[in-house]
């Protein structure tokens, strides 16, 4: 059941399971995978359907290493559900053939207590094979929840225009039907938050940690460890770049912990908008195994794309240095794309990803409508897309924001 690909595990489950607990569609849902947080088996017209909000509500009404049978709101409609929570805060759900408790209660909650563990391991672990699905998952999770934020803003913010024109009558109506709208635009956008804080860690969050995993290993080695944390301010790390970093670091300090003369380390991490730097220095004698080292490190190192630096000096000691890139190659060509906007038209790109019209961007900005016409005609040509939508996509990913208060004028 757990010898597999991870993106597979659910459907290996489901398998598993379905003598014993025979069931319609099952979800495991992890906050560790931050590509695919939901892993899913059954049919697509209802797993498809499963919101993360929905599985988030549902966790927190069991008790970890507990289980649950009640009817809940899952994929849009009331369903009976049978749910388990390891201890490892990961939700096991299914949706049973028939409604009643749960059979062989402890039994599933042991099952599923191995495959929450597995899942555990493998993320901590960061294998190459983890981190390339997960890549892959986090840059079409992230352009669905683009493309899908930008189409609805559409639709909202012309509806509330329309809401507000002048020649409608009803105005109780009107005034009722505007509310909901503005409600479900906030609600739209604090969901898209809400999913991209799943799927990425604040770099200082991340290495603090690698240091609570780290510290004991050096404390019983008795060496000492000087560790440096990146800035709490900056950019959030993609959940594999986070996975994957402490995973190398800790790998290469595996490394540098074999050579017995080794009493001090140096262990840093910076990021900027682009890159994180993993730094690692020791004060020994230079014995590194530059070799092992890098067998160590290489296959991660491949799959992130990240360049390796090991400098070895024997008398002095040795560094090992990491860059990885934050951006996955599709975000990467998109912020080249970018650089051809002028300053004016990244402001106007930003108003365009906030969901403004033409009348409420050239009000934000303080100047004509046709003025703003003009720009927005101009970077849809520069960026090589058809419609706004797209272009919207396009500067929520490249990070542009705007203030937004304007945009329901």
């Amino acid at each position: 059941m757990v010898d597999g690909p991870l993106v597979e595990i659910a459907v290996r489950l489901s398998r598993c399971l379905a003598e014993h607990w025979p069931h319609v569609a099952l979800v495991i849902f992890t906050r560790e995978c931050s590509g695919r947080p939901r892993k899913v088996a059954g049919p697509a017209e209802i797993v498809d359907r499963i919101a993360i909000a929905e599985l988030e509500e549902l966790k927190a009404t069991v008790e970890l290493g507990d289980s649950r049978a009640d009817e809940v709101v899952l994929a849009g409609a009331r369903r009976w559900v049978w749910a388990v929570r390891d201890r490892c805060d990961t939700l096991l759900v299914l949706m049973p053939r028939r409604r009643g408790p749960v059979p062989h209660r402890e039994e599933l909650v042991a099952v599923f207590g191995m495959v929450a563990t597995s899942i555990s391991q493998q993320v901590a672990q960061a294998s190459p094979d983890y981190l390339a699905e997960s890549r892959a998952a986090s840059t079409a999770r992230a352009r669905a929840i683009s493309e899908l934020a930008a189409a609805h803003e559409a639709v909202l913010a012309g509806l509330l225009v329309t809401l507000r024109a002048p020649g409608l009558d009803d105005g109780g109506a009107r005034a009722a039907a505007t509310s909901a709208a503005s409600a479900a635009l906030i609600a739209l956008r604090s969901g898209e938050a809400t999913d991209r804080a799943l799927s990425e860690e604040p770099p200082a969050a991340a290495f603090e940690r690698l240091h609570r995993e780290l510290e004991p290993l050096l404390h019983r080695r008795a060496i000492i460890a000087e560790f440096e944390a990146p800035l709490v301010d900056g950019r959030r790390l993609p959940g594999e770049v986070a996975h994957g970093a402490r995973a190398m670091t800790q790998s290469a300090v595996l490394v540098f912990t074999a050579q017995p003369d080794l009493d001090r380390l140096r262990i840093a991490w910076t990021s900027d908008s682009d890159r994180l730097v993993v730094d690692l220095r020791d004060t020994a004698a230079g014995r590194l195994d530059s070799s092992a080292m890098t067998r160590s490190l290489e296959g991660r190192a491949r799959t992130l794309r990240a360049e390796l630096d090991i400098e070895v000096v024997p008398g002095w000691g040795s560094r090992v240095r990491m860059r990885i890139p934050l951006d996955s190659p599709v975000a990467a060509t998109e912020q080249a794309e970018l650089s051809s906007l002028n300053r004016r038209e990244r402001e106007v790109l930003a108003r365009v990803a906030a969901g403004m019209r033409n009348k409420a961007i050239a009000h934000n900005l303080g100047i004509a409508e046709s003025t703003a016409k003009f720009h927005v005609a101009n970077l849809l040509k520069k960026l090589a897309v058809p419609s706004r939508g797209e272009a919207a996509v396009i500067g929520m990913r490249a990070g542009l924001t705007a203030t937004v208060d304007s945009v329901q004028q």
